[in-house]
């Protein structure tokens, strides 16, 4: 397994990441086996940088990681993440974020107990409080570290300057943002850059697109009533019609580069540096199989210029989110 540095200063990790959101959140009907073998199966190929979150399920999904890695604890550098409450209908957007150093304290020792670790290796605020200096957060998410709940720090889903006024409290190890072929805010925002810098590491969710990437979504009925895409701009409507398009083409051109389409897709997310790290997210052993086959798909400059020219950035429809949702991101 190809391995790197997470950060300037943060352990070794898997080329590719494991997120564990989809096993019990977010994409229709969960299936605890298939996901309890799906991580085994990551385990024994060598990915130990796994992914979860105390609001997908919600907890239940730091409760199957637990179980999953109850007895390789050794093999994995455990992420997860707070902020979020599941308590909905408290705030004006439907979407509450609790960021107050008393609540950094208690979402922690929460998380430890579910997932059955004595410390977190790469612990994550997954959204900034809107009412609450970063800097105090960060503030207590640092006393976490002193206290030998957690190794390292992270946040998701900021800005520049919100990551450098972060940074300046206590070292960021890492910044997890959606990256992908059809988002590329990073990029956009400078945020990549700075993390290259900073010495951050860039963690990349959803970089097959939530799944669209790897051409096996043909219609908004390939979905459950329950997934999440279902209210996702990208996904409906006209949109959903463009944007086939663009991945009809992105696999015309893997078949020609002799791969699959997820596999030239994560391969152009790790293209963008050794700081860059995917964590694509499956339910199912023969998906993650596909995914680590990126690892073997070397895209020359040439070959860059012309997958970026089949699927530019202008040509996405719709947004990644919801407004309440967007409204969270990138502060």
């Amino acid at each position: 397994m190809n391995t790197t540095r997470l950060g300037s200063n943060g352990p070794k990790v898997s080329r590719l990441g494991l997120g564990c959101m989809g096993m019990r959140d977010g994409y229709g009907s969960p299936n605890e086996v298939d996901g309890l073998a799906t991580i085994h199966r990551a385990l024994d190929l060598g990915v130990n940088f796994i992914d979860t979150a105390d609001i997908y399920g919600p907890h239940t999904n730091e409760l199957l990681v637990g179980r999953a890695i109850r007895d390789r604890r050794s093999q994995v550098v455990l992420a997860t993440k707070f902020g979020f409450v599941p308590d909905a209908g408290t705030s004006s957007n439907g979407l509450k974020i609790d960021g107050r150093p008393e609540y950094v304290i208690r979402a922690c020792d929460a998380s430890l107990r579910r997932l059955g670790v004595e410390s977190i290796d790469l612990y994550y605020l997954h959204r900034v409080d809107p009412d609450v200096p970063v800097e105090e957060t960060v503030g207590a998410m640092a006393q976490l570290v002193q206290a030998g709940k957690v190794r390292y720090l992270g946040l998701s889903e900021v800005g520049p300057l919100t990551l450098r006024r972060a940074h300046a409290v206590h070292p960021i190890t890492a910044l997890q943002s959606e990256y992908s072929l059809w988002t590329r805010d990073p990029e956009d925002s400078g945020t990549r850059e700075v993390c290259h810098e900073l010495g951050i590491a860039l963690v990349a969710f959803s970089p097959l697109g939530r799944g669209f990437l790897t051409g096996a979504i043909r219609t908004p009925a390939d979905f459950e009533k329950d997934d999440m895409r279902r209210e996702q701009p990208r996904f409906q409507g006209d949109n959903f019609n463009r944007n086939l398009q663009l991945v009809d083409a992105l696999k015309a051109f893997a078949r020609a580069r002799g791969c699959t389409p997820a596999q030239l897709a994560l391969a152009w997310v790790l293209s963008r540096g050794d700081h860059v790290i995917p964590i694509p997210g499956t339910r199912h052993i023969r998906n993650l199989e596909d995914n680590l086959g990126a690892l073997s798909v070397t895209l020359t400059p040439a070959e860059l210029s012309s997958l970026e020219a089949i699927f530019p950035v202008d040509a996405i429809s719709g947004a990644r989110y919801r407004e309440a949702m967007l409204a969270l991101s990138a502060r």
